[in-house]
Order: structure tokens, then sequence, then C-alpha cells
């Protein structure tokens, strides 16, 4: 059996679905992996990176 890192098999569920948002602070369009919800930001790959907490 080959080595599966928690999280990243997804088994017989197939690719995930992808839904178009647009970025909170660049306004650039980006797809995201879930249903983006009215008054909640959602950021692209560029602006997620500035406002990820930093790890220790």
């Amino acid at each position: 059996m080959a080595f599966q890192r928690r999280g990243f098999d997804r088994g017989d569920r197939g690719p995930k679905e992808m839904h178009k948002a647009v970025c909170s602070d660049c306004g650039k369009e980006c797809d995201v992996p879930f249903k983006p919800t009215e008054g909640r930001e959602v950021w692209c790959r560029d602006c997620f990176s500035k406002h990820r907490k930093p790890r220790f």
C-alpha cells in the first residue's frame, strides 16, 4: 500500500468541486474549493498567504 498523507486521499469522490469567487482584497476572479457565502471574505491564493497567521 502506498503512503498517503492525511487529508489527501480523495477515495471515490473524484475531484473537488470548485466555485467562482472574487477576491475581497485585489478583486481578481479566482476558484475556491467551497461555496462562498455572502458577508464572508474570500481571498485568492496570493492574498490568502498575506492574511494567514504565521506558524510557530
